[in-house]
This record gives C-alpha cells, structure tokens and sequence, in this order.
C-alpha cells in the first residue's frame, strides 16, 4: 500500500531530505516508490542540479584540492567524488 503523499508535501520532503531513500524512510517505503511518486508528479531530483556542483568539484580538484576536502566540502562520500571525476 503506498502512503498518501501529495505533491507539496513530497516537494518539501526531498528539499529537507535530499534522496528519495530518506524520504522513503521515513514512510516505511521503498526509495523506487517514492522515484515513481516524484515522476508521477513530475518533481525533478535533486541530482538533476547537481551538474554546477560537479562541476565546480572538477575544477577544485584540478586546482589541487584533495577528493577527502571536497568530500566534507559538499557532504558527499569520497565515492561520490570520485564517481563525478571520473565522468566526463
């Protein structure tokens, strides 16, 4: 049974939250619900604007900023860094 969420309260939930894992957390559900919630409702993800940050940790890295600094900087795993370095 997938819980009642509107539109709205969906909106604010990922701008507190940030993934859709979290949001489903907290509903008790799965993070693929609430993905087919947000295309439902046609709410883009937050990934979506995450292409500047990338960016920026490009740029930062060529400059000589350690994966680990930029890590902490932008609150994201030191995967994560790599993941976005390694994509071109």
């Amino acid at each position: 049974m997938m819980a009642r969420i509107g539109k709205k309260q969906l909106e604010k939930l990922q701008k507190k939250y940030k993934t859709d894992e979290a949001v489903a957390k907290l509903y008790g559900l799965t993070r693929q619900g609430i993905h087919r919630l947000r295309k439902k409702y046609a709410i883009p993800s937050i990934s979506d604007k995450n292409s500047e940050r990338n960016q920026i940790i490009k740029r930062l890295k060529t400059q000589g900023h350690s994966a680990v600094a930029l890590a902490k900087k932008y609150s994201i795993s030191t995967t994560q860094v790599y993941r976005i370095l390694n994509d071109s």
